[in-house]
């Protein structure tokens, strides 16, 4: 029975730990939002190698939709190459549209990196008052802190979205964070040696 009791605390403990990791990684490098007028819904692709979208991004298109604030003129971004013969940001873009988005939407299609995304994605971010990069929450820190680095300006410009929800894909949490941390460790120093150049 003791064993059985410590089990199941370790893996509350690390559930708990899940959940913490992506609480902080969906608050970090935003800003409070300030009174604005429009804004552009980033939507990062993942890995998808077939003519739809993959588990991982249909549930990142799901959090961009509910991240549009409906009193702003919000345009969703898609972003991503991808490496099947369509590219992700047209997936994601096409899975929106059957969930029922009917709003503005932009492609981003050459990216094949996290750097890329960003690189290429910010010309189409000029024009707005605030920015929402929605993916995983630690893959979507990783994005802000290239935004952050490639361009300050549009970064100031950066608010949450509601890529974290408590308890939602509880179980997977654990194996995410220890990802998105490792991903994000890789980054940094990434960020490093480019300003070591």
């Amino acid at each position: 029975m003791k064993r059985i009791t410590l089990a199941l605390l370790g893996f509350a403990g690390l559930v708990g730990w899940g959940e913490v990791v992506h609480w902080r990684a969906s608050r970090a490098l935003v800003h409070p939002r300030r009174p604005a007028r429009s804004e552009a819904v980033v939507v990062l692709g993942y890995r998808n190698k077939g003519t739809d979208a993959n588990a991982m991004n249909r549930w990142r298109v799901r959090a961009a939709l509910r991240s549009i604030d409906p009193a702003l003129d919000s345009v969703l971004v898609c972003s991503g190459a991808g490496s099947g013969p369509v590219p992700e940001a047209e997936l994601l873009a096409r899975h929106a549209a059957a969930l029922g988005f009917t709003g503005e939407v932009r492609l981003e299609d050459r990216s094949r990196s996290t750097w890329q995304n960003i690189e290429f994605l910010a010309p189409l971010l000029e024009r707005v008052d605030q920015i929402k990069i929605v993916s995983n929450p630690l893959h979507a820190e990783k994005a802000r802190l290239y935004l952050h680095h490639q361009r300050p300006d549009l970064a100031a410009r950066l608010v949450r979205g509601a890529d974290y929800r408590p308890g939602e894909a509880w179980p997977l949490k654990p194996l995410l964070a220890a990802h998105g941390l490792r991903k994000l460790a890789l980054g940094k120093r990434d960020l490093a040696r480019r300003a070591a150049m």
